[in-house]
């Protein structure tokens, strides 16, 4: 073999993990700023709901459209682009200077991460011929995605100690423009070839994800018989049911929903899609209660998941071996019911309960995740023909993060409305008006002041504290409940009869195009 050739291949393939470390890294690593960046920027619970919502949300709208777009003119420049994009969005986030130009360049990053994620493993597969190099190269990049949702809150805390919350996107600039001079030399071009953008399918589904998530997030605060938040629902039902109708219709859809029509990818769509609710939801408000409760630093805070992570990586390749042995049933079944053990686990403790007392639930958590992630991918993928492998990658990526921006916006909707009506009822026992509430809210977030200047009194910070570890309790027991609900339906749908590879469902054209 050349070894010129071969050392060309390995580079390329640095230079693919590195880029997917930092825009999985971005998924996670933010979590762990948010009471900075809520102190900071005086922005409420809400407002950082947008700050990680804005991200997930355009990412998971545009995931699919972006494998298209790569299909139509070339994979590597649309990469390119993307990455250029994160970086510029990693940059403009850095300087914001305010919650709305934040969430912004959180959108921003969004759309450069849409972009080169489907590029990523269409090029690695044009780099790598040989099936054993292709496989071991597809485990290096699997284990590196995995690595860098593992890893954010660990790396997270110490940097936002050290250097404050614009640190979390600061480290993306020097890797995003390292990885563009690698990408321009030794990513190869990928011909492109000819596709139809779904875009009644983009618009639908942005318009009808952005009106539901936007209702789940303002509704606890405006009220939901308010008019905004009711429209909202409302149009979210609509487009949401027209994008179901049109993607049937359509010749190359942006999601193929006949993959529903077998039950074993149902199940396996439905564990991806579910474990991320819960998990998502859970890590977006585990910082601001360890931080804002407990009083935690960021760098104690990130520590704190080094059980969930150390677990993580353990269980990852551990779920592979199982799924070759037993198929995708038992590994998924059992780590969907430990992360709603340990959600289920974590809302038995208060704010003054010792980390020790509770790491059990953190390692749960962690094992469970694990154990999810292979699975669902190789269910998936032995149940399509070879030309629809890149189509159903896509889709497990975009159900994933779609399960993320509900889980924070649902579970959100939970806790935020839990926390007010228990804060209003303690502040009117302290004889406070309700409208002190947003304020109290506030202090949460590490927003000491109030508009004059004077800080909160003991017996209301004391009020925000138990309030938030009551709300945070009811918004785990509802996460654990809807991920128990969903071992129980997985294992009904991915029986061993219908555990087996099989033909691929009602094949349309466009099944052969993410890859």
């Amino acid at each position: 073999m050349d070894t010129r050739n071969d050392r060309h291949k390995w580079q390329a393939l640095a230079t693919l993990c590195v880029t997917m470390f930092m825009a999985m890294l971005d998924n996670v690593i933010v979590n762990i700023a948010l009471p900075r960046i809520g102190r900071d920027l005086d922005a409420g619970i809400s407002g950082l709901q947008w700050v990680a919502e804005g991200y997930s949300l355009v990412y998971a709208a545009l995931l699919l459209t972006g494998g298209t777009l790569g299909d139509r003119h070339g994979r590597t420049r649309v990469y390119r682009i993307g990455l250029a994009l994160f970086t510029l969005g990693s940059a403009a986030a850095a300087l914001a200077g305010g919650t709305g130009a934040l969430v912004a360049a959180r959108m921003l990053q969004g759309v450069g991460a849409a972009l080169l994620t489907p590029g990523s493993l269409a090029i690695l597969r044009q780099v790598f011929t040989d099936e054993k190099e292709r496989a071991r190269a597809i485990g290096l990049w699997s284990g590196v995605s995995a690595l860098g949702l593992s890893v954010g809150p660990v790396v997270g805390g110490p940097m936002v100690d050290a250097f404050g919350w614009a640190s979390v996107f600061w480290i993306n600039v020097p890797v995003g423009l390292v990885g563009l001079v690698l990408a321009y030399r030794v990513l190869p071009a990928v011909a492109p070839r000819e596709r139809r953008v779904d875009l009644p399918g983009l618009l639908l589904s942005a318009g009808g994800l952005g009106a539901l998530v936007y209702g789940l997030v303002e509704g606890p605060g405006r009220g939901w018989t308010d008019a905004r938040v009711l429209a909202c629902g409302a149009v979210a039902a609509v487009l949401l049911a027209l994008f179901a109708v049109v993607e049937l219709r359509v010749a190359e859809p942006m999601l193929e929903l006949r993959l529903f029509r077998d039950r074993v990818m149902a199940g396996a769509l439905l564990s991806g899609l579910m474990v991320s609710f819960g998990m998502f939801g859970a890590m977006f408000f585990l910082p601001l209660m360890l931080q804002g409760v407990m009083r935690w630093t960021p760098t104690d805070a990130g520590y704190a998941g080094l059980p969930l992570s150390a677990v993580i990586v353990f269980a990852a390749p551990l779920s592979g071996r199982l799924t070759a042995r037993h198929g995708a049933r038992p590994p998924l079944v059992l780590g969907i019911a430990l992360c709603a053990v340990g959600l289920g686990g974590l809302s038995l403790y208060s704010g003054q309960a010792h980390y020790w007392s509770y790491a059990w639930t953190l390692v749960l958590l962690g094992f469970g995740m694990g154990l999810t992630f292979t699975p669902v991918s190789i269910a998936v993928l032995h149940r399509v023909a070879p030309a629809q492998t890149g189509m159903a990658s896509a889709t497990v990526n975009t159900l994933r993060e779609l399960g993320g921006v509900l889980g924070i916006a649902v579970l959100g909707a939970v806790l935020t409305n839990r926390l007010t009506g228990a804060l209003t009822d303690a502040l009117h026992r302290q004889g406070l008006p309700a409208d002190g509430v947003p304020h109290a809210v506030s202090a949460l977030t590490g927003h000491a002041g109030t508009g004059t200047g004077a800080a909160p009194a003991a017996p209301v910070l004391a009020a925000v504290d138990a309030s938030f570890v009551d709300a945070l309790h009811l918004a785990l027991r509802c996460g654990s409940a809807a991920l128990a609900a969903t071992a129980v339906l997985v294992a009904l749908l991915l029986r061993p009869a219908a555990d087996a590879p099989a033909a691929a469902p009602a094949p349309s054209p466009a099944l052969s195009g993410a890859s």
